[in-house]
């Protein structure tokens, strides 16, 4: 009878813990890949925005800063601190798959975003599908770039999820069944609008035209378009990217950027903190989810600009 009314007390005591716990609510880490990186930025402020609609979250967020050994000592910090839940947004994911795998190890919810980082196991994921991110653009290219076109390609970080896959998107969409467009300029921005315009500065040097700018994303887009801004030589040119920020909206609604595939960062941020929730409190154990892939042209920007009007990011 006395080891029975032991163990009832005992677990009276583990529930209470549980029921103190939940009281106090589930800290949530973000894990950013880089707070210079446009569209990381814009996820990042969505992910912060969204984690103020939930009373029992509490969210901290920190920046690689595009750095894989930064980005792995905060995974293992948030570790040590006993986090319930880390959510990382990848540098590169096989560098920071171990690292995932140590949250898992430790019993913490892992949830790896943008991109995901495929097999690890134990881990849920929120993300896209960058294959067709790229190919929608891909597709739209395929009829509207000119015979004998001239084009140039920007990108992403190598080994990044996301990167290779819109670029074998483009490959397999467009330049394999254009073998008349000459690609006269192929290198990695990173991601980045600087790194872009240095390479389209060196392009427009050695090129008396560029008919087409295939762009993993949108900032490096940004970055290429900034070099032929007001040059009559460049007029016709096409330029593609992906994940519809704000700016490229705009570059769009004026003319200057062909098209953009939305990643929608407010949607994503919205699925990464109701799937957080699902997993803390129990609701669910494992979740992989991807948002859609709309592509946005001068014939649809209206609505993109709505988006992020009624999200604040524009006037």
């Amino acid at each position: 009878m006395k080891k029975v009314l032991s163990m009832v007390i005992a677990l009276v005591l583990v529930l209470g813990m549980v029921a103190a716990a939940s009281a106090e609510g589930y800290r949530v880490a973000y894990i950013a890949r880089a707070q210079a990186d446009s569209f990381a930025a814009w996820l990042a402020n969505g992910v912060k925005e969204e984690a103020a609609k939930y009373a029992d979250i509490t969210l901290d967020v920190f920046d690689g800063q595009a750095n894989d050994e930064v980005e792995n000592s905060l995974i293992e910090n948030a570790i040590t601190n006993k986090y319930d839940a880390i959510i990382i947004q990848p540098n590169n994911g096989e560098a920071q798959r171990p690292y995932a795998e140590k949250v898992v190890a430790a019993g913490i919810i892992c949830i790896t975003t943008n991109a995901r980082i495929e097999g690890v196991a134990g881990a849920s994921s929120v993300d896209a599908n960058p294959y067709e991110q790229a190919a929608v653009n891909a597709r739209y290219a395929l009829e509207h770039v000119p015979q004998g076109a001239k084009a140039v390609i920007l990108r992403g970080p190598a080994g990044n999820f996301h990167a290779d896959e819109r670029l074998v998107a483009w490959q397999k969409e467009f330049f394999e069944k254009r073998p008349d467009v000459t690609i006269v300029g192929d290198d990695y921005a990173n991601w980045n609008k600087d790194e872009a315009m240095a390479l389209m500065e060196d392009w427009v040097t050695a090129n008396d035209k560029i008919d087409l700018i295939a762009a993993m994303n949108d900032n490096m887009c940004a970055g290429a378009l900034e070099v032929i801004k007001g040059n009559a030589a460049y007029s016709g040119t096409l330029s593609f990217g992906v994940d519809g920020t704000a700016e490229a909206a705009l570059l769009i609604q004026e003319g200057r950027m062909t098209a953009t595939c939305l990643q929608n960062a407010y949607e994503l941020a919205a699925l990464l903190l109701s799937t957080s929730h699902k997993l803390l409190t129990g609701e669910a154990t494992q979740i992989d989810t991807d948002v859609g892939n709309p592509l946005y042209t001068i014939d649809n920007v209206a609505e993109l600009l709505e988006i992020h009007k009624k999200a604040g990011a524009l006037q």
